[in-house]
């Protein structure tokens, strides 16, 4: 078991980033892949023109490939931002205006998954406020999933890259998804599980997986240190992802890594042929 076994969907917000967007997709397809996923590629717009989404909706189809997961709106990413579900005022309301134009996008692609990133803490701004914001956001995001048959997930990142997000571990992540299904009482809130993440936090990966692959609804891997192609860091990855396949984990790997100093197209020599 291990990098044999598994459906990989590439993350085209951090591969095949040298070409415009809507040649990403068919650029993932010559690759050899099927699926892909994406961040909200629409960074300064939580609800861009019909003719935006039109393109990138055709581009995916045109290519062949499978939309398998999409972030909604959560700011400047990459950038500064980790999200805008609980940042009080302007973002906040970016992010309500985002959940409606997210699901209808991921509906219209048969994507089943849906990635909410929390937001940053705020300098002035109670914690407590803020979560009960994210709350109140996450329950409407929720909803929208739940309509088009999607998951909602919920990611821990890395303190060292975002030192001000307060979802930094895998049971911080978990709890927040728990809070969501106790509030929606529809259970499609979902860890998402990103390898690279948890590996610059400390984690220990393999107690990670055998507690939360069941809560699992999606996973990410990239090596550490780097955040580079499996094989550049010392993460034991197909040694991981075998873990998750025997813990009952049999969704989607999403490469989202750093090509390096190479085309992306370049970038996967490491999966078995």
């Amino acid at each position: 078991m291990g990098f044999a076994d598994q459906r990989f969907t590439v993350n085209l917000s951090i591969l095949f980033t040298e070409l415009p967007l809507l040649e990403r997709p068919a650029a993932a397809a010559a690759a050899g892949f099927g699926a892909v996923e994406l961040w909200w590629p629409w960074v300064e717009s939580p609800v861009p023109e019909r003719s935006a989404l039109d393109g990138l909706r055709t581009a995916i189809e045109d290519a062949g490939v499978r939309l398998t997961g999409l972030n909604f709106y959560a700011g400047q990413l990459p950038g500064p931002d980790r999200g805008a579900l609980s940042v009080p005022g302007e973002e906040s309301d970016r992010f309500r205006a985002n959940v409606e134009v997210a699901a209808g996008f991921a509906e219209s692609l048969g994507c089943r998954a849906l990635n909410a990133l929390y937001g940053n803490r705020v300098d002035g701004v109670d914690p407590a406020e803020q979560d009960a914001l994210a709350l109140e956001n996450l329950v409407i995001a929720a909803r929208a999933a739940h309509r088009i048959g999607a998951v909602l997930l919920i990611e821990a990142l890395n303190r060292p890259e975002s030192p001000r997000y307060p979802l930094v571990s895998a049971p911080a992540a978990v709890g927040v998804a728990d809070r969501v299904d106790a509030a929606t009482g529809l259970g499609n809130a979902r860890f998402l599980m990103d390898l690279y993440h948890l590996a610059r936090n400390g984690e220990d990966l393999p107690a990670v997986i055998d507690r939360y692959a069941d809560r699992t609804g999606h996973v990410q891997i990239a090596d550490s240190p780097g955040r580079g192609a499996p094989g550049t860091g010392s993460l034991p990855l197909d040694d991981l992802l075998g873990r998750l396949t025997k813990a009952g984990y049999d969704g989607w790997v999403g490469l989202e890594y750093k090509p390096g100093d190479r085309p992306s197209a370049e970038a996967f020599d490491w999966l078995p042929r």
